[in-house]
């Protein structure tokens, strides 16, 4: 055998035994994971509620339906951003997973043969535990961390820009909202893991990886000002990125939606596995969401109606687009074809931001002008 050759061999060697220690060491960090949660179904178990309503809340819908109407209205820069941030924050989770490949505890545990020796632990499942998509980071996590970093330093930010705050309350207040922010991340990543539907170690990611992205937008000011051109021009970017990068795996035998078989074989509720879940439809999902927002910024209804700046006037819009949002969330797009689902998905979503930012302020402007057209 040439030296050449036994380079080759032993090469080969090296790599096959660092990717035993690799895999070694992950059953570990999976096992401990699959004990965390099952520490905290057995022990708080009582607090099944509280857990399921953590993550229904830390849902990035609640931050199209609830936050971005409500901060928009009073102050627009900041739902602006808040947008930026999920969008872009959600588009970057569905890269990461694709890319790590991450495991979810709910058919790990079923799959891996780090139990062979001992028996496998009981963990139950929840209807929001069977996500079809690769597990890390945790989406919950990161949009979360993300959504509610940029509230909290915008709101410091608006508050300590007043001259007369003192540092006394200026620490109280800081110290407050951080509290509570770190309080939330906290309940949602118990809450992720306590459903089995991530790992702690991937929780743990997606709160670094969110205030990463809202400090990164935290110093961005064009997309306060940014044309339709470009919203158009990101919006087609990462839509055709992510689909590239998903046909371009799938011509070399990489799946990237080898999740969804799982999903459907390890589910002990096969109803409890939604379209909804798919990376796609989240892909869609933010990119009509951040289209949506580029049209209801450069409609002519939105530059009429910012001429009204009035409390009853930003109170009117806030009010009307959640109860709107609310009665319009309850329609769902049909799941029989999936190409209608998708399409159906992002034309939904970006209604959102375009009925918030430009039909409603315009409705409600034409209707408090009313009674002065009276008197004239």
């Amino acid at each position: 055998m040439g030296k050449k050759t036994k380079k080759v061999v032993w090469s080969q060697v090296l790599l096959t035994r660092k990717a035993i220690r690799m895999n070694t060491l992950m059953d570990a960090v999976h096992g401990y994971g699959v004990s965390s949660t099952e520490y905290l179904q057995t022990h708080y178990k009582d607090a099944q509620g509280w857990f399921l309503f953590v993550s229904f809340a830390a849902d990035l819908r609640n931050t199209f339906f609830i936050f971005f109407p409500i901060w928009f209205h009073l102050r627009s820069s900041v739902g602006i951003k808040l947008i930026w941030v999920a969008v872009i924050g959600d588009w970057l989770n569905l890269v990461f997973k694709w890319i790590l490949f991450g495991e979810r505890p709910y058919w790990w545990v079923h799959e891996t043969p780090y139990y062979s020796n001992t028996s496998v632990p009981h963990v139950e499942q929840f209807p929001m535990t069977c996500e079809t998509g690769p597990g890390s980071p945790s989406g919950h996590a990161m949009g979360a961390a993300g959504v509610y970093y940029t509230m909290v330093t915008s709101i410091l930010t608006i508050m300590l820009s007043r001259k007369k705050t003192c540092s006394t309350k200026a620490m109280y207040l800081r110290g407050t909202l951080w509290t509570l922010f770190w309080t939330v991340q906290i309940c949602v990543c118990l809450s992720r893991v306590f459903l089995a539907a991530h790992f702690p170690h991937q929780v743990i990611a997606g709160v670094i990886t969110g205030i990463i992205v809202a400090e990164i937008f935290n110093r961005q000011m064009w997309i306060y000002y940014a044309s339709l051109q470009r919203y158009f021009n990101v919006t087609l970017f990462l839509t055709v990125f992510a689909v590239g990068f998903y046909v371009l795996l799938k011509a070399v035998g990489v799946d990237l939606l080898w999740t969804l078989e799982k999903a459907q074989k390890w589910c002990v509720n096969p109803a409890w596995v939604h379209m909804d879940t798919t990376p796609f439809a989240s892909l869609l999902r933010n990119m009509g969401t951040l289209f949506g927002l580029g049209l209801g910024l450069h409609s002519p209804l939105y530059t009429e109606s910012k001429k009204s700046t009035s409390a009853p006037f930003r109170m009117g819009c806030v009010l009307s687009s959640l109860l709107l949002l609310h009665l319009f969330d309850s329609i769902k797009p049909p799941t029989h074809t999936a190409a209608l689902f998708y399409l159906l998905s992002f034309c939904k979503s970006a209604t959102v931001p375009l009925v918030t930012v430009s039909i409603i302020p315009y409705c409600v402007s034409g209707a408090l002008s009313l009674p002065n057209k009276k008197h004239l």
